[in-house]
């Protein structure tokens, strides 16, 4: 009797507690993903994803042999599809931007759980992509960013198949395009679909943690105009080189701060095209970047402080541009969210101690600045990204695989 009072009352409490909007513990979110890693179905994932290994290594290179430059991925893209047909997908299709979505149903009432890896890389048409292996790493260019997280997901969808796993909510698969540029594809998918997504999870570098929101970064191009001249023209006027020398050395005296995460880069510089001439026009980039908005802000009032006492100073017209502009992506509270929670969990379940941070610059930076709960991880260590010697071990993307499939079912419910 005691033990049915026992019961009954500990159901009530759990009911009261979610009737109050108590949300669970990490200790809880935890207990539930070891909970759907140690069932016989994810085992089964699990062991499909190690038996298939050298087929897995095999097709990550040959979609990295596949340059896909930013607004050119069509080729990939259709080598992907034909992938995804051979799967147990629904509503395979393209968008009006050029995204690559392919949808597995759940069975009744769960969450719409969207996973996002990029189809683009920032390495220009016609170049020839040719993967070698080395001391257990892959080398080549776009090998680590993004098609790494491309293989991972196709990678989840057939263990979930041979596992023959069903979830409660939708799984949502986009291989979106231009991420690396100005993120024209999320955008697209985001319009169409805003009020559909429950959760959403771009893959994009990343392995042992994960971002929850996503650093503001905004360009900007500063030109001093002045008359120019000879070398040996009288002066003042000075070539306008003078008023931007002195502002840049201003500009890198400002203290940048650590907390918030931010930082300031002066990137390109231009002025003359010949050397016996004052610059009339010369000019620098800033590159800020901030988790706050409030300290780009700031950072623009003071650099433009500068950049107006310096013109004055020369007798000099001042002009900016903004080359780009990407505010700092936060939803309050995001850190202590359900999604934010059951990565936490799934990251630790898998073995990792993941460092969770809010500096997140991806695909899941748009979907933020639009209200929808999203993160950003990854499935496996690289080097060397945007470059040519681009690498990334091996050995591990099998573990990442099977991180972001755990992380798949904890979503949307296995």
């Amino acid at each position: 009797m005691r033990r049915l009072l026992a019961g009954t009352l500990s159901v009530l409490a759990s009911l009261l507690s979610c009737s109050l909007g108590f949300s669970q513990t990490p200790a809880e979110y935890l207990d539930q993903a070891k909970a759907i890693q140690n069932d016989p179905r994810v085992k089964s994932a699990f062991e499909h994803i190690e038996k298939n290994r050298e087929s897995i290594l095999g097709e990550w290179i040959a979609i990295t042999e596949i340059n896909a430059p930013s607004g050119h991925e069509q080729e990939r893209a259709k080598y992907i599809e034909r992938l995804l047909r051979k799967q147990r997908l629904q509503n395979i299709h393209y968008d009006a931007a050029g995204n690559l979505i392919a949808v597995r149903k759940g069975t009744v009432g769960g969450p719409v759980v969207v996973f996002d890896a990029h189809l683009d890389t920032v390495f220009q048409p016609g170049l020839k992509i040719k993967a070698t292996i080395l001391d257990g790493r892959v080398h080549a260019p776009g090998v680590g960013d993004d098609t790494r997280n491309i293989e991972a997901l196709l990678a989840t969808i057939r263990a979930l198949d041979a596992a023959q796993i069903e979830t409660k909510g939708d799984l949502v698969f986009v291989f979106t395009v231009e991420e690396e540029t100005n993120f024209t594809g999320v955008k697209q998918f985001i319009k169409d679909n805003k009020d559909k997504i429950n959760y959403y999870v771009a893959l994009d570098g990343g392995y042992e943690g994960f971002t929850y929101a996503g650093i503001g970064i905004n360009w900007y191009r500063h030109h001093f105009i002045g008359p120019g001249g000879h070398t040996r023209s009288r002066t003042p006027p000075y070539s306008a080189s003078l008023p931007l020398a002195r502002a840049i050395s201003r500009i890198y005296e400002l203290r940048v701060p650590t907390n918030p995460s931010s930082n300031l880069n002066i990137g390109m510089l231009g002025g003359s095209d010949v050397v016996n001439a004052k610059a009339s026009d010369a000019w620098f980039t800033v590159d800020l970047r901030s988790t706050s908005n409030e300290v780009i802000a700031d950072f623009e009032k003071k650099i433009a402080e500068i950049l107006n006492e310096e013109a004055r100073r020369a007798n000099m017209k001042l002009k900016t541009e903004v080359i780009s502009n990407s505010p700092a992506a936060v939803i309050p509270g995001h850190r202590n969210s359900k999604l934010v929670l059951v990565a936490e969990a799934v990251h630790r379940a898998m073995g990792f101690d993941p460092p969770i941070t809010p500096t997140g610059s991806n695909n899941a930076s748009p979907a933020l600045l639009q209200g929808v709960p999203s993160i950003s991880t990854g499935a496996g260590p690289c080097d060397d990204s945007h470059a040519l010697t681009e690498n990334c071990e091996i050995e591990p993307l099998y573990k990442g695989i099977k991180k972001i499939l755990l992380l798949e079912l904890a979503l949307a419910q296995l």
